[in-house]
């Protein structure tokens, strides 16, 4: 089995050397980068299976490198726990919002982040293997709405839809039982993970963006309905 690698990204050598460390002793190879531009370039070229990446960068900074690598087709698949000295929530709910998958704020403890680390390869390693188990593309067709989960791809009026990986699992989720209701923190959980240190407001900006995304075609932004003082569910719609 493929040795996961990891990619660290920090300006601070000693942090990187202490997160590198615990990996290692947990048989994880890493990779470091100590700024945004190195970190985006290391990302593209040695493709690693997670990256931890600090906020704080010289040349670009943690927020601007998740979002690029969020808008790369070859990267936007690779998990990202963003590190920082910033404790302030809405910073949490920016890096939450432009692609990152886990929040830790400094300090932090090691075996924590190495916890967390496992934990997000567990779900990939997973969602992996449940994909090699499908032999048979699964496409569904809700009204204007095409989901092809093989190609991992979201059509609205035949039109490709720029949706982030947990926008398209959120969505791939909500149209699974049209009709039912979810609630915020069951989707938190199913989406997200239960190790996951964000609160349900997560779901409400991921919502929140997928109807901004629906905005131009008419009516399609009421395909996902709240429902007050529960949660979400998906419109029911013909099926095909």
């Amino acid at each position: 089995m493929e040795v996961p690698r990891i990619l660290v990204v920090d300006d601070e050598k000693n942090i990187v050397e202490l997160i590198k460390f615990n990996l290692e002793r947990e048989g994880y190879q890493v990779i470091a980068a100590y700024d945004g531009q190195e970190a985006v370039n290391e990302a593209q070229s040695k493709a690693p299976d997670l990256i931890i990446l600090d906020v704080m960068l010289p040349r670009m900074d943690g927020l601007e490198v998740c979002r690029q690598l969020n808008h790369d087709p070859n990267t936007r698949d690779i998990p990202i726990i963003m590190l920082s000295a910033r404790g302030d929530e809405l910073d949490k709910i920016l890096g939450l919002e432009i692609g990152a998958d886990d929040y830790v704020t400094k300090p932090f403890s090691p075996r924590e982040l190495v916890a967390r680390v496992k934990a997000r390869l567990r779900r990939l390693q997973t969602s992996h293997d449940k994909k090699v188990r499908e032999t048979k593309a699964s496409r569904k067709v809700l009204g204007r709405l095409i989901i092809d989960e093989e190609r991992f791809e979201v059509l609205v009026d035949g039109e490709r839809q720029e949706l982030t990986p947990k926008e398209f699992e959120l969505l791939r989720f909500l149209a699974g039982e049209p009709g039912k209701v979810f609630s915020r923190d069951h989707l938190l959980e199913k989406i997200w993970g239960y190790d996951f240190a964000g609160d349900s407001r997560t779901v409400d900006v991921h919502i929140r963006h997928l109807r901004q995304k629906m905005e131009k075609y008419d009516g399609m932004q009421q395909y996902i309905e709240t429902v007050r003082g529960v949660g979400y569910r998906f419109k029911e719609v013909p099926v095909d």
